[in-house]
């Protein structure tokens, strides 16, 4: 078994949102880089406030001793080429390899609903083998491409668009080899319907990329039965911090830990900073999964 060695970053969303930017619009950046460092944050995803240009990224993040663990990337491989993939990420590939991250967080946007205002039940879907086929042949492609590059695409099953349930989850592994790499978001699979526990099991050896997202059970019940949209459920609370929701986050870290994972935990937690302020949830995250990552491991008879 390989050894499990981890670093705690956090998405600034905790400070100010990319598909809101009315939350938190008015935080200025360093004011995340400072407090996230101060609470113990190894490193940031990055936001739209970041510097978009490599050497500038590097500058700023070395004045806060934080590294860059990693970006979204809005793809659209559902409806078009490898070739123009290719020729769309090449700015925020060379941002992240000049930088250090070798995962590139991957968003199928392409007709997603995530930042529109329409209910969740009306995001996209592969209706056909022949769909799931392409798409997944188009996947394997560029993420072999990016891996060529030296940064592993993860690939966000996310609410709201095609590669959002378990099952999409499983077809998606099953139909591409493993230059793609799976970011395990324990907040979006439990949304999707599923037991993150069971995904993560299933689905372990391929995970690269870990999102720490909790979840209010009540709010995303009540997303469900009154046909919210993606935004209006963050605006309600669907998502919170580690240890301030449902996820049995205890239980995800101890099969990371068994398993050897190997890279970032993530905290992100799309939030209103005016209902769940900043410093404060972001201290609680990286609270909950530090006491976590630093507990002894217990075997399989200590734990029973």
């Amino acid at each position: 078994m390989s050894t499990f060695e981890v670093r705690i970053g956090i998405n600034p969303l905790s400070w100010m949102n990319d598909d809101l930017p009315s939350l938190g619009g008015e935080t200025p950046l360093d004011v995340a880089l400072t407090e996230g460092r101060e609470i113990g944050y190894q490193g940031f995803e990055l936001g739209n406030k970041f510097p978009r240009e490599p050497q500038a990224l590097k500058t700023l993040l070395a004045q806060y001793d934080l590294a860059l663990v990693s970006g979204w990337y809005s793809g659209r491989l559902a409806t078009r080429s490898v070739a123009a993939e290719i020729e769309a990420v090449g700015p925020h590939l060379e941002l992240l390899a000049k930088n250090g991250a070798n995962v590139m967080v991957y968003g199928e946007v392409a007709d997603s609903i995530q930042g529109s205002p329409v209910p969740l039940y009306q995001r996209p879907r592969f209706f056909s083998d022949a769909q799931w086929d392409t798409y997944a042949q188009r996947v394997d492609a560029f993420a072999q491409y990016t891996l060529s590059h030296g940064v592993r695409l993860a690939y966000h099953h996310h609410m709201g668009a095609y590669v959002e349930t378990p099952a999409d989850v499983d077809r998606l592994m099953a139909q591409t080899g493993d230059a793609v790499g799976l970011l395990f978001d324990a907040g979006h699979i439990t949304f999707a319907g599923g037991d993150p526990l069971e995904v993560l099991d299933k689905h372990i050896a391929r995970v690269c990329h870990v999102h720490c997202k909790d979840v209010r059970p009540a709010v995303m019940k009540l997303a469900r039965n009154r046909n919210w949209s993606f935004l209006d459920a963050v605006l309600n609370g669907a998502f919170t911090v580690p240890g301030d929701g449902a996820v049995d986050f205890a239980g995800i870290i101890t099969r990371l830990k068994r398993h050897g994972y190997r890279g970032w935990l993530v905290v992100e937690a799309e939030q209103d900073p005016a209902v769940a302020p900043s410093y404060a949830y972001a201290a609680k995250g990286y609270r909950t999964l530090r006491s976590l990552v630093d507990a002894p491991l217990l075997s399989a008879e200590e734990a029973a």
